[in-house]
């Protein structure tokens, strides 16, 4: 009878063995999911960029360029005679403009016909420069800006981003003149000069006056 059983249990191991090893691995974990203060976070940070308006982009652009060495301070930028005549001209102070903007004109404290033009978001170094047309022009040549004084108004103007970044600004005696021109405009050139009567003509014209006046 124990011969019996032990070869019974002989005979089974193997079976129990198999069954051990065909046993099935257990799944893997699926991921993690993000949770919902991660998606919230990048969400809300996307929404901010998208709402960024175009006047926030051009102020980072602005003060993303920041000058090493400012402009009155550097010895090889020298200004010349017609130069320093030119900086005499610059209205200086706080000058409106149009939508409610400004720019603030500061002479340099450092070296005379330099200037400091500021304006919301952003700050110039500027030095007069000649201008065929005439204009009162400075200018920032490392950050690209140019300010221009006409007579009845100013406009500070970026070359690198190509656009206007204050227009229509108007000191006191710009708006005096700007009141004038509107009362008196000056002629356009494609506007025909009155020509004055001619010698000729007007003794034509006085000829049948006169005689008429002896017939009487």
């Amino acid at each position: 009878m124990k011969f019996f059983l032990t070869a019974a249990m002989i005979l089974a191991a193997p079976a129990l063995v198999l069954g051990q090893t065909a046993a099935p691995a257990a799944p893997p974990k699926a991921a993690e999911k993000p949770t919902a203060k991660a998606s919230a976070s990048s969400g809300t940070v996307a929404t901010a960029k998208k709402k960024q308006s175009p006047a926030a982009v051009r102020r980072s652009a602005l003060k993303a360029v920041e000058e090493v060495t400012p402009i009155d301070d550097d010895p090889n930028v020298k200004l010349t005679d017609a130069d320093l005549a030119i900086a005499k001209k610059v209205y200086v102070g706080v000058i409106p403009c149009e939508l409610g903007a400004s720019v603030t004109i500061t002479p340099s404290e450092k070296r005379p016909g330099f200037f400091l033009v500021q304006t919301k978001g952003a700050r110039f170094s500027m030095h007069p420069v000649e201008a065929r047309t005439g204009a009162i022009r400075l200018e920032d040549p490392r950050r690209g800006t140019l300010w221009i004084q006409l007579g009845n108004k100013s406009m500070l103007m970026s070359q690198k981003l190509g656009t206007r970044l204050a227009d229509e600004c108007m000191s006191p005696a710009q708006i005096t003149l700007a009141d004038e021109l509107k009362k008196n405009p000056i002629p356009g050139l494609l506007d025909a000069p009155v020509k004055p009567a001619s010698a000729a003509s007007a003794t034509a014209a006085a000829i049948p006056a006169a005689t008429a006046s002896a017939t009487k």
